[in-house]
């Protein structure tokens, strides 16, 4: 059997490669990558030889989603991730499974019986094609962690109304008008917040769709944004993300 591993979690590395050689002592690891850019010369190199992938949900640099979405073959796919409420239920009706951290060999296991129960069918195209629909599917933070004084807060995203970069630093703005230093870039952020309710405006400022008081047109073609939420700082959506922005804002598109 031969593996392409990726996890960007040294422990979880190793925890994997012995798990899999306990499973199976001939397996072969073609390789392994820990972000989304070494993982995907990563797939186009090795992709069409391996027989399964075993993928980490958030890498160091993104989602692996990113990843998946940049090749074009179909391989099956067990995903790992540290959060157990991720709806991934439509793996499990594939014979494909996920694993959630800390990581038992029991789950390992049952996982890798279902491949292998998988692997002495064959599926035909329109059959892969749902299987990757499946894998592609997105999923987004639902908390952020922040640093009160000496202590540490759970802050549910659905709280956040906006995300505002100054100099190195962003922050969340909850509905209060409280801010605070999150660790995530603007980038980042983009890939974990869902597009249904969040949009950035400009390259300083995202949005959630409930923080909009009212949207006013403003010089040479671009919007401003009038939040719910005291804010001294004007919100323009930059001229190149307005139509995009229009779109969303009327349930069109995301960002």
């Amino acid at each position: 059997m031969k593996v392409i591993l990726i996890e960007d979690e040294l422990p979880a590395i190793d925890k994997l490669s012995h798990f899999l050689q306990k499973y199976k002592p001939d397996s072969i690891i073609l390789g392994v990558a820990s972000s989304i850019a070494e993982a995907v010369p990563l797939l186009r190199t090795y992709g069409e030889e391996a027989d399964l992938l075993l993928v980490d949900v958030q890498l160091e640099d993104g989602l692996s989603f990113q990843a998946l979405d940049q090749v074009s073959f179909f391989k099956p796919v067990i995903f790992i991730t540290a959060h157990s409420q991720y709806a991934l239920e439509a793996f499990q009706a594939n014979g494909i499974d996920y694993l959630v951290k800390p990581i038992r060999y029991s789950a390992f296991e049952a996982a890798l019986d279902k491949f292998q129960q998988l692997s002495g069918k064959t599926l035909n195209q329109n059959q892969n094609n749902q299987l990757w629909q499946y894998f592609k599917k997105p999923t987004y933070k639902e908390r952020f962690m922040v640093k009160i004084g000496e202590h540490i807060h759970s802050i549910p995203t659905a709280s956040i109304q906006l995300f505002n970069t100054e100099g190195r630093n962003t922050y969340l703005i909850l509905e209060d008008g409280k801010r605070f230093i999150t660790d995530y870039k603007m980038e980042s952020l983009e890939e974990m917040l869902d597009p249904i309710f969040f949009f950035r405006v400009n390259r300083s400022f995202m949005i959630h769709l409930n923080a909009i008081k009212d949207v006013l047109v403003y010089s040479n073609s671009r919007l401003k944004i009038n939040p719910k939420i005291p804010f001294k700082e004007e919100i323009i959506v930059s001229r190149d993300r307005v139509n995009k922005f229009k779109e969303w804002l009327g349930g069109a598109g995301d960002s």
